[in-house]
């Protein structure tokens, strides 16, 4: 979930659903335990690739930086990326990770839906995965399915680029319908190498979104977060005309050539957030609240985790 602005024409009603949040600081989690007991990678230090050369919402610095520092912790070399994609550039690592990259700088320019990668860019990463690379690709409500639904495509994924809504299976301490619940209980959370993790510790039961879009896979994709019959898509929070979302996913994994490919339509679920105001300025009546992996009673972090492995290859 990101914060809209009240200046971004093609998503100005957007701001009827979010308008609560706007006056708070949406930041980073500074308090978020990064820390892993046991790294995966002790002595081999799989290499991630984080891209800020997209005009990135989220970069490992910035909101994304409890992200990078637990990836850090459990072993991981990361590194940031300030050049457009080329064989190149991805050459020599093993993870590309993209997080709500957008066509402008600014949220208030007019090109911000347009393709945040050239056509190149696009052909580049899918050969680099074909060979063998491994990415995940995190794009988030609108305008963050259009800004990707070019490299998406490549790989065979549909975008919504809209906002996904549920109104039987989502957070209930918050009552927001874009809070998507997904558990072993509702049967919502795939089975997977990531689901399942390691062993019994690792084992995923309950991821939570925060407000993002709907997916489609390709032909022999695993859906990892299922969107349920009840699930609906508008194009902006409040529109009365919906579109079901029923067989959709707000998360995929597959293999691609030699490659492997995780696909999210919420970023904050990987994220550590807080946004902090007055209490009526956050509509929870809080001074905080608490967005992705440090929102207890959730397995955000654990899936944050088994997501690197399988794109690593710890998981098989």
């Amino acid at each position: 979930m990101k914060i809209l602005s009240t200046k971004i024409p093609a998503v100005a009603i957007c701001v009827a659903s979010l308008c609560a949040f706007t006056a708070g600081q949406q930041m980073a989690d500074p308090t978020f335990d990064t820390s892993v007991a046991r790294p995966a990678y002790a002595k081999r230090h799989p290499k991630i690739l984080f891209d800020e050369a997209h005009d990135n919402f989220h970069t490992a610095t910035g909101r994304y930086k409890p992200f990078a520092e637990l990836m850090k912790s459990d072993g991981y070399d990361v590194t940031s990326n300030k050049a457009k994609f080329k064989a190149q550039t991805l050459a020599g690592y093993d993870v590309l990770v993209i997080a709500n990259a957008l066509g402008e700088e600014r949220e208030d320019l007019p090109g911000v839906s347009t393709s945040a990668f050239t056509a190149e860019e696009c052909y580049a990463v899918r050969d680099w995965v074909r060979a063998g690379g491994s990415l995940l690709l995190i794009a988030d409500h609108a305008p963050y399915g259009s800004a990707a639904e070019g490299l998406a495509s490549r790989f065979g994924v549909g975008m919504r680029q809209g906002f996904t809504n549920d109104p039987a299976n989502h957070d209930a301490d918050t009552g927001r319908q874009s809070f998507l619940l997904f558990s072993r209980d509702n049967q919502l959370l795939g089975e997977h190498a990531i689901t399942r993790g390691r062993n019994a510790a690792e084992r995923v039961k309950l991821v939570l979104s925060f407000t993002g879009q709907s997916l489609k896979g390709p032909p022999g994709s695993v859906v990892l977060l299922k969107l349920s019959d009840t699930a609906f898509d508008v194009k902006q929070p409040g529109d009365k005309e919906q579109t079901s979302a029923a067989g959709r996913a707000q998360g995929l994994a597959f293999r691609f050539g030699r490659g492997r490919v995780v696909v999210l339509g919420e970023a904050a679920m990987l994220s550590a957030q807080v946004i902090r105001g007055e209490p009526a300025q956050t509509s929870f009546g809080r001074e905080e609240v608490q967005m992705g992996m440090n929102r207890k009673g959730t397995d955000d972090r654990q899936f944050a985790l088994n997501i690197m492995h399988w794109l690593s290859r710890l998981l098989n």
